[in-house]
């Protein structure tokens, strides 16, 4: 038998348990379906969310796992693997085998980071190997910084770093000094940040922590932490099977929502990382109440409607 519930939410990040305490608390039956993947698991904590700074994302999902519990959610660690639209609903098919059906959707999938094959890199990332400023960049404050570049677009972190330390080296890397622009060089000498062409080869540790980076020419520069730009690879595989229209960007392409995180599939909301690449854990959690908010009204709508019409 497919159990049947009003909401099915997919993802147990944080915009995944801020959508299923919102419609706990509205009275809808709910399931989240939690693959057990938090992007930000590497980092020891998470920064910029009032009345939670410095919490350890584990700490933080243990606890909102707790409160949609109060309210009668129900969360299944699971993978979704496929979904189907079924009449007025949907049918998810998990990994366990079982399936699932409910009225409405919430499609919290995130995303993966992909960072470059550097010997070293992975084992730091999240410690000191960093991707945002706004999330680590107090802790590392005045320390010496490099930015290893990916693309051009690596300008911009390189710059926004220093704002927190007034020692920052931009190595090239996979990056062609002829692809900056005038004004990019302009700002870089502005900011007073060092560029240096070359691969980066090896990222060096010493004691348990980042102490530089190797170039493939064998010359080594001294620093503290390195940050570097993953690629992101949005987790839209979902979307994309229910037909979901999607916009190309410079992060990866997203799916094309309105205000409250409607996509173009009826019944189908997103929040968070599945929805944009710059969705921090408090933008995401307030993704996630406005998408279920919508979705508690328009599910009351849909019904009192029904009921006039009968």
């Amino acid at each position: 038998m497919t159990e049947t519930y009003e909401v099915i939410v997919i993802g147990g990040g944080a915009a995944g348990l801020s959508a299923a305490l919102v419609l706990g608390r509205s009275r809808r039956r709910t399931l989240v379906v939690d693959a057990g993947e938090p992007r930000n698991a590497p980092s020891a904590h998470m920064q910029g969310y009032l009345s939670r700074d410095g919490m350890s994302p584990a700490e933080f999902l243990a606890i909102g796992r707790e409160e949609i519990a109060r309210y009668g959610v129900e969360l299944v660690r699971d993978r979704a693997v496929d979904v189907t639209k079924d009449g007025s609903g949907f049918t998810v098919a998990l990994e366990s085998g079982r399936g699932v059906r409910a009225r409405r959707l919430v499609i919290a999938t995130g995303l993966r980071d992909e960072l470059p094959e550097v010997p070293g890199l992975a084992e730091r990332f999240g410690r000191d190997a960093l991707h945002c400023p706004y999330c680590h960049g107090w802790e590392v404050r005045d320390r010496a910084f490099g930015v290893l570049a990916t693309t051009p677009l690596s300008v911009h972190q390189a710059l926004m770093v220093s704002q927190w330390s007034k020692d920052v080296t931009f190595f090239l890397h996979e990056v062609d000094e002829s692809e900056l622009s005038d004004d990019d060089l302009r700002r870089l000498a502005a900011a007073e940040v060092r560029v240096v062409p070359g691969t980066v080869a090896e990222v060096l540790v010493e004691d348990d922590r980042l102490t530089g980076v190797r170039l493939a020419d064998g010359s080594e520069h001294a620093r503290e932490v390195l940050f570097v730009a993953p690629r992101a690879v949005p987790q839209t595989d979902l979307l994309q099977r229910l037909g979901a229209e999607l916009t190309e960007t410079p992060f990866g392409a997203y799916p094309v929502v309105d205000p409250t995180g409607l996509t173009t599939v009826p019944g189908v909301w997103t929040a968070g990382n599945a929805m944009g690449f710059a969705e921090q854990v408090i933008n995401a959690a307030a993704g996630g109440y406005r998408a279920a908010a919508t979705i508690n009204g328009e599910l009351l709508m849909t019904d009192l409607d029904a009921g006039d019409a009968s």
